[in-house]
């Protein structure tokens, strides 16, 4: 699609990730007013999330998909360069053409940033801190994850990256030392929204990460 204008790619992104979403259950809301800071709402039974579509390139020899994430408007004085922030949406759509893949990435994994890349495959210099994996956004999965469902049954984590359950505590939720420093900006943010997670190490709990507020029980 290379072919296709940056306006005609955009549209088609923003249609393909409000489908992707709808699949999955989700009631996809359209600002009436248009270029605003987001494009889609996603309303995830608890919260409204605001979305920002975008259109990923594939680049295939670097293996990962390249994303634009910095905003560019025209004015009077010219054209003036943006990025976008937390206070102004909650994560971005990006829609692969080439793969037909749908990604949903929270804002604190992109804020204040102008270009975001999703990594299909290791690096290829052994490089593994700081990076960010297609795989762990995917937006079958992301949604899935987002604030609470609508049945109010069952609390899950929000968007991606991924945690499984911790048995012993049906409200900590387990998640690898690697992926808890890929994201530690989001896990502090969920913490701080009331989540617990026990953060592990080779399988083993290594530190448990709780709101500060929160009373811890005292021993006798």
């Amino acid at each position: 699609m290379s072919h296709r204008s940056t306006n005609h790619k955009g549209n088609i992104a923003e249609a393909e990730i409000a489908t992707a979403a709808i699949r999955q259950g989700v009631d996809v809301l359209k600002p009436l007013v248009e270029h605003g800071r987001y494009d889609l709402i996603f309303d995830v039974g608890s919260r409204l999330l605001r979305i920002q579509c975008k259109w990923g390139a594939y680049d295939r020899e670097a293996e990962l998909v390249r994303v634009r994430v910095g905003t560019s408007r025209h004015t009077p004085r010219g054209y003036v360069v943006g990025t976008y922030s937390v206070s102004e949406i909650d994560a971005l759509g990006i829609y692969c053409g080439d793969l037909d893949e749908t990604y949903l990435v929270p804002i604190e994994v992109v804020a204040g940033q102008r270009q975001l890349h999703l990594r299909l495959g290791p690096a290829r210099n052994g490089q593994r801190a700081g990076l960010h994996f297609a795989a762990d956004h995917r937006l079958s999965g992301a949604i899935a994850q987002l604030g609470e469902r609508s049945d109010g049954i069952r609390k899950v984590v929000g968007s991606s990256p991924t945690s499984s359950t911790n048995p012993d505590s049906p409200s900590e939720q387990c998640v690898g030392a690697h992926k808890f420093r890929n994201h530690f900006g989001w896990y502090m943010e969920r913490t701080v929204a009331g989540e617990q997670f026990v953060v592990t190490r080779r399988g083993k709990p290594c530190v448990r990460l709780i709101p500060a507020n929160a009373q811890l029980p005292i021993a006798d």
